[in-house]
């Protein structure tokens, strides 16, 4: 007993209820139409002797048309048997399953069909013996009335039916459908409002003109009335239903075009049309399935070499080779990152990575500059390729003073940020099925030389004089030049430039980016001194050092001075 109403309980959460009312609703307004045309519209009994053969008549409309609703009834449960098995089961709906639920609007319009066709011949043949013209126009009447009825119950089926064909159309519209398209369902709509109504108005016509009606007008008039009337009714009625049949898909695709244009790639449509509509519906989701994989995967190859790049291969392609380009370049590494991941858990080790990198990055873009690669715990960033820069050197210069206020919050690790600037070879090196976007040429050996200069620095950060020559007036008026030495690997002297102390502002502005509410408090002694102003010997001894990869702590130090200022050029 409990199966049974878990049973009945499922089945009233599914639109078999409404579709099984709207269906013995289509039957009755039909039957009745006939019925009230025949019984007001076109009575017989004024031109026709019937006698008590009108009284036979109504019990044999109302035995044929409970006896029709039944036969309906037990026919469509034996059609939807093995649509219910499927839906209760959570696997895909089997073939058979899939067949009927597509067909189930055309088999259910044919039941209803060959209801009528049986009812009409009965009809037809009991009263063929009373009067031939009585049977004629009762066959004639329930022709129409008939065929108006299976094409409601068609255009009302397929509208109940999209929850369920969404399911059975899972796998796909199928390619040898033979369901009513588009076209066939606007000329059903077409005979339902216009076809059938004017086809009754012009035969009830044609009787009168021939004297089978009788010989009084106001039969004519009262069964063209009522014919006129049911036209608009089913006019109103059927063109909704149509109408919806296009429309609702449609208006399902233009919602998840919108989807699409403001960039959500998971739109989809439901599929629960087997018609033209569905095979747009299924094209357009496969279509949308494929720009969320490009967009995935323009996602992640934009993550593995950078926004910039892959923009750059879309509108210039992949040829292997380079071209110049004058660009910023900024080398930013961490100190001591060996010593701390030896003394620290893992799991911290990667946080304060993952601090920095989130740091370096965020800057790096809010400065229009480009991340080419990451080198163990260091970072190159190119300003002026792949894409053009307005002032490469500027925007590499305040990338390197915003970072420098920035890695106090990676306390206790400090950074070394070389800058330089000049003409580089940029492009894809490798080979044809390999190859990555890089930048070759001095900048980016000054920059990394810098770099492991600036970490002996205090505030981190060393530029060449070239860089800072070549930015924007405002922003080279933020930097001070110091004396020049001979770097690691290069033959020529660079002249370092720093930074100007920032002020408290400066500060409070790089704690207010990072999300801080207060200034971070440096406990330990993670700031070395300037190089600039220090005599021949310490500085010799600070490259000596970077080349043979001495510890910091080994080098010889003295207290901060004061910068005397940006020495005028």
């Amino acid at each position: 007993m409990n199966k049974w109403l878990r049973f009945a309980k499922w089945l009233w959460s599914t639109p078999w209820p409404v579709y099984a009312l709207t269906t013995l609703q289509s039957h009755l307004i039909g039957a009745v139409f006939v019925f009230a045309f025949l019984r007001f519209g076109l009575p017989l009994d004024t031109f026709l002797d019937i006698g008590p053969f009108q009284l036979v008549n109504q019990y044999l409309f109302i035995g044929t048309l409970v006896l029709g609703l039944l036969a309906g009834a037990v026919i469509s449960t034996w059609l939807i048997i093995p649509v219910l098995r499927a839906m209760r089961s959570s696997e895909p709906f089997d073939r058979q399953a899939r067949h009927r639920t597509l067909n189930m609007p055309a088999y259910q319009a044919w039941l209803q069909g060959a209801i009528w066709v049986l009812g009409t011949t009965v009809f037809v043949a009991v009263n063929f013996s009373v009067s031939h013209r009585l049977a004629l126009i009762m066959g004639v009447t329930a022709v129409l009335g008939g065929l108006v009825t299976c094409i409601i119950s068609y255009l009302q089926s397929e509208r109940l039916m999209r929850p369920i064909m969404r399911r059975a159309l899972g796998a796909g519209v199928p390619v040898d459908s033979h369901l009513p398209g588009v076209r066939r369902r606007i000329i059903l709509g077409w005979v339902l409002t216009t076809a059938v109504p004017s086809l009754g108005i012009v035969l009830v016509v044609i009787a009168y003109h021939f004297d089978q009606l009788g010989d009084d007008p106001r039969v004519v008039i009262r069964a063209i009335g009522m014919l006129a009337i049911a036209a608009l009714v089913t006019g109103v009625f059927g063109m909704q239903l149509v109408s919806t049949s296009v429309a609702d898909p449609v208006r399902d695709l233009q919602s998840a075009v919108k989807r699409v244009q403001q960039g959500d790639f998971s739109a989809r449509t439901a599929v629960y049309d087997a018609t033209e509509m569905g095979a747009l519906q299924v094209g357009f989701n496969e279509m949308v399935a494929d720009l969320e994989e490009r967009e995935t995967m323009q996602d992640l190859f934009g993550r593995y070499v950078g926004e910039d790049v892959v923009l750059h291969a879309l509108e210039n392609g992949t040829e292997l080779g380079g071209s110049e380009r004058t660009v910023g370049v900024l080398f930013v590494d961490l100190a001591g990152s060996t010593e701390f991941a030896a003394i620290n858990e893992p799991a911290r080790v990667v946080k304060v990575l993952n601090d920095f990198f989130r740091i370096v990055v965020d800057t790096v873009d809010e400065h229009g500059g480009y991340i080419n690669k990451f080198q163990g715990d260091a970072a190159l960033a190119i300003f002026g390729a792949p894409m053009e820069a307005w002032d490469p050197a500027g925007q590499a210069l305040a990338t390197a003073r915003a970072l420098g206020r920035k890695m106090e919050s990676i306390h206790p690790l400090t950074a070394g940020i070389g800058i330089s600037y000049g003409t580089v070879i940029a492009g894809h090196i490798g080979h044809a099925k390999r190859f990555e976007y890089t930048v070759i040429g001095d900048p980016v050996n000054e920059a990394s030389r810098l770099t492991s200069l600036a970490k002996l620095e205090q505030g981190g950060v060393l530029a060449a004089r070239r860089a800072v020559e070549a930015a924007d007036p405002e922003e080279a008026d933020r930097w001070t030049f110091g004396r020049a030495v001979e770097l690691r690997g290069r033959g020529a002297m660079t002249q370092l430039a720093r930074p100007l102390r920032p002020t408290l502002a400066d500060r409070w502005q790089a704690a207010h980016d990072l999300g801080l509410e207060e200034l971070p408090t440096v406990t330990e002694p993670t700031l070395r001194e300037s190089l600039l102003d220090d005599d021949e010997e310490e500085v010799d001894a600070a490259i000596d050092a970077d080349a043979a990869h001495i510890p910091n702590e080994e080098l010889p130090g003295r207290s901060p001075a004061e910068n005397p200022g940006r020495e005028s050029r």
